[in-house]
């Protein structure tokens, strides 16, 4: 990853064990390779959107109750990581569009919340 990238976040030697930091612009956004090499470490649902300047995923769930239960748990992650993705959410569905504002594109944050929901139970 790059400079910006290859800090590790809080320790830890997987995206999962990482902490974000604080993205606020000055930094360049992953280059398709760091995000690819990221990926390796996510879900094989995840996708890389928008000429890999985001990361977006679609949760499936049986009723309403799952899936908010599941947008509580991603937003109680998201809100301990103090990054947050954009959410489209329905009666049995949960659609996850990460990408860093200040920077353009996506950065170690969105891999590493990701990896984070990725831990989430969905069934």
């Amino acid at each position: 990853m790059s400079a910006a990238g290859s800090q590790k976040s809080g320790g830890g030697d997987t995206l999962r064990e990482r902490r974000c930091r604080p993205c606020e612009g000055g930094v360049p956004a992953l280059s398709s390779q760091e995000a690819e090499r990221g990926m390796q470490q996510l879900s094989g649902e995840w996708r890389l959107i928008e000429d890999g300047k985001a990361l977006w995923r679609e949760f499936s769930f049986r009723d309403f109750y799952r899936t908010m239960s599941f947008v509580n748990a991603l937003a109680h992650i998201a809100n301990l990581e103090d990054h947050h993705p954009d959410l489209q959410v329905g009666y049995n569905y949960c659609r996850v569009r990460y990408s860093t504002h200040a920077i353009g594109g996506l950065s170690e944050n969105d891999l590493i919340c990701a990896a984070k929901i990725d831990l989430i139970p969905t069934r």
